[in-house]
């Protein structure tokens, strides 16, 4: 039996709906592959995970740069019958590398915090350097060896932020401000001991 016109608009509104979602859902899907989220729990901890936080948890998703080159995602099928994208081997290995970067990062800055409060010879609050240490034991390896490089990043980072090269970086300022007439090899010597001496291991 034909069909009459508003059961034909009907049909095809449905069928526009459907694609909509399920273009809806490959991207919600290839983003999530592609994600890694980072939160801060009640004890001031920072987290860093391919998985979603609780619910309830406010958080902030970091999504992977694209590539020109992408590997095929592998896709699954919802239960409404959508096919959801999932992470290709690429994809997963990106992910990891991320995650490995963002919490090395976390865990030489909190071991850093961890130094400098020790050696501050003032009082330190016992929540904040249990935050810190928590910090550290969330997102610091358990390889002694890579424990030791993130260990002594934390030391360059340290000298990075005291007042040597606070002082050194104030003076190149002042020698480029306006009027100011250095020579250049006045320049390229303090520019060097920035560089060899001053530069930041994480930011």
């Amino acid at each position: 039996m034909p069909m009459s016109i508003p059961d034909l608009r009907r049909r095809a509104t449905g069928m526009a709906t459907t694609a909509v979602a399920a273009c809806l859902l490959g991207i919600a899907g290839s983003a999530a592959a592609s994600s890694v989220y980072k939160w801060v729990d009640a004890a001031g901890v920072t987290h860093l995970s391919s998985d979603k936080p609780p619910a309830g948890i406010k958080y902030e998703r970091v999504v992977l740069a694209s590539t020109q080159r992408a590997s095929p995602t592998r896709t699954t099928t919802h239960p409404a019958g959508v096919r959801i994208a999932n992470a290709s081997p690429e994809q997963t290995a990106r992910r990891s590398e991320m995650l490995d970067s963002l919490r090395n990062r976390e865990c030489v800055v909190a071991i850093e915090s961890i130094d400098r409060l020790a050696r501050g010879g003032q009082a330190v609050d016992p929540a904040e350097f249990s935050r810190l240490q928590q910090t550290a034991d969330q997102n610091c390896s358990k390889d002694p060896a890579v424990r030791r490089e993130q260990e002594d990043m934390a030391a360059r980072l340290r000298v990075a932020k005291g007042d040597t090269c606070v002082d050194a970086r104030n003076k190149l300022a002042d020698m480029l401000e306006p009027g100011r007439r250095p020579t250049r090899d006045q320049l390229k010597t303090q520019q060097e001991f920035i560089e060899s001496h001053c530069t930041a291991p994480v930011r």
